[in-house]
């Protein structure tokens, strides 16, 4: 696969991973990039400064990317050569919409794995997660890790991971899976259904006490958005053979309680740290065995935690201080 004068569809290109994929495809020369998002957690803004700068290069479609008919006709306008499906809810929704959350996963794939197999594109790269994983078996955790999924969004990643896999066996469909550990940077949701970092980040900004849920033991492998992006580009351009999975993450591992007592001491916070419950569900360990990818493309990680932190906090003072947050 080729990027520049390349063109692509990103389901969920105006949320958080796949709105830095799109800036990075027509930075890297796409001829065109068609975003299909739902606006669920999408937003405008995220795609504001794409769409300034490289016009009718980029164009964006209102829509639900689990929609067969509505995928089509996407598809026959678009004729793109690749579909990196990018589109999810969050796996927090999975305690609100159980059914919902695992549902619109398998269909989001379902409905791109059959235009694939029609022939309405070339290549699918799909995104799953590592919360198919559950909690670590082993440490680190490589793709040969079984599926222990934790969550009913965990359960619909899993399952679409093997239609994938069950499509490229049936139709020798060109397929690929990345599966990304825990991203965090620049545009990650604030508001509902928002991820540790930017809620603690929010909290202490506003002038609320930061929590840590459970022990803080827990563990994440985070990994920087940009990273995330680079590697799962260098990725689709490799020759990592069609249905196989492979992990992005920083194969470091990292507790809850130190990721967030490092937000606290960048941010010059001092004061209390409160104490919740723990979660249900709660995956209790991950990190990322990245050999495959390094094998292929090189190291993932290329932004440390502390300067990754370092700049996706003062990206969100900037806003909070610009009344944006």
């Amino acid at each position: 696969m080729k990027i520049a004068d390349g063109r692509f569809v990103v389901t969920g290109g105006a949320g958080f991973i796949g709105s830095h994929l799109v800036d990075a495809l027509l930075a890297r020369g796409a001829a065109r990039v068609a975003v299909v998002d739902s606006f669920f957690l999408g937003k405008d803004e995220n795609l504001a400064a794409a769409a300034a700068k490289y016009g009718e290069r980029l164009h964006v479609y209102r829509d639900d990317a689990s929609d067969l008919l509505l995928m089509g006709a996407v598809l026959d306008a678009e004729k793109p050569d690749t579909i990196f499906n990018m589109a999810t809810k969050a796996l927090a929704y999975s305690f609100f919409n159980p059914a919902g959350a695992l549902n619109v996963n398998v269909n989001l794939a379902l409905t791109c794995l059959e235009l694939l197999r029609k022939g309405a594109y070339g290549r699918l790269v799909h995104v799953s997660s590592s919360e198919v994983y559950g909690t670590a078996q082993t440490v680190s955790m490589d793709e040969g890790h079984p599926l222990l999924a934790e969550t009913t969004y965990a359960a619909g990643k899993a399952a679409a991971d093997l239609a994938v896999r069950s499509y490229v066996r049936m139709f020798g469909c060109q397929a690929m899976i990345v599966r990304p550990f825990n991203n965090y940077g620049l545009r990650q949701n604030t508001e509902t259904y928002g991820a540790v970092i930017p809620l603690t980040v929010r909290r202490i900004l506003s002038g609320q006490r930061p929590f840590i849920e459970g022990t803080g033991e827990q563990t994440r492998d985070f990994i920087y958005v940009l990273d995330t992006v680079d590697a799962m580009l260098r990725l689709a351009t490799s020759d990592l053979p069609k249905g196989e999975e492979v992990n992005v993450g920083s194969g470091h591992e990292t507790t809850i309680g130190g990721l967030i007592e490092t937000i606290c001491k960048v941010m010059n916070y001092k004061g209390e740290i409160d104490r919740k419950p723990e979660r249900s569900a709660d995956v209790r360990r991950h990190c990322a065995n990245v050999k495959k990818a390094e094998g292929l493309i090189g190291p993932c990680e290329k932004t440390s935690l502390e300067q990754g932190l370092n700049d996706t906090i003062a990206w969100y003072r900037s806003r909070y201080e610009a009344g944006k947050l």
